[in-house]
């Protein structure tokens, strides 16, 4: 399985595949945050004037792997994987991510998306569950 996620301080945009154990994806979200917010304060400044901020790899569980990235507007993406699923490499992540930072621009590029509010665009959809299955 893989899940998506895009965060500013709370959730814009949810989506997960299988739906159980939905509560326990919750916390794993919510714990990654803390580590987004350590590394992102570990680099300092440095971190501030790239082009890129693909954290890589947060944490691993026994269960899952949670990879992070961060724009420059502190808008941060997770995405949870199954433990299990080794056929994505760093590299497919790092471009899911981009696809992912390019889609959330163009949400937020529409006139009628309010900023903060959940995002429920077709199209950003549309994006993810692509990626979902080529993930799968």
């Amino acid at each position: 399985f893989i899940r998506f996620v895009v965060l500013i301080n709370y959730p814009l945009y949810i989506r997960s595949v299988p739906t159980q154990g939905e509560l326990k994806f919750h916390y794993t979200v919510h714990t990654s945050l803390d580590v987004v917010e350590e590394k992102i304060s570990g680099v300092g400044k440095a971190l501030a004037d790239q082009r890129e901020l693909y954290l890589g790899l947060l944490y691993p569980t026994e269960d899952y792997k949670v990879y992070g990235y961060v724009t420059n507007s502190k808008v941060k993406f997770v995405i949870v994987v199954d433990s299990s699923n080794t056929s994505l490499r760093d590299n497919e992540i790092r471009s899911m991510f981009r696809k992912l930072h390019n889609s959330f621009t163009d949400v937020m590029c529409n006139p009628f998306y309010n900023p903060g509010d959940p995002i429920q665009s077709k199209a950003f959809d549309s994006i993810v569950s692509t990626m979902m299955v080529q993930a799968c």
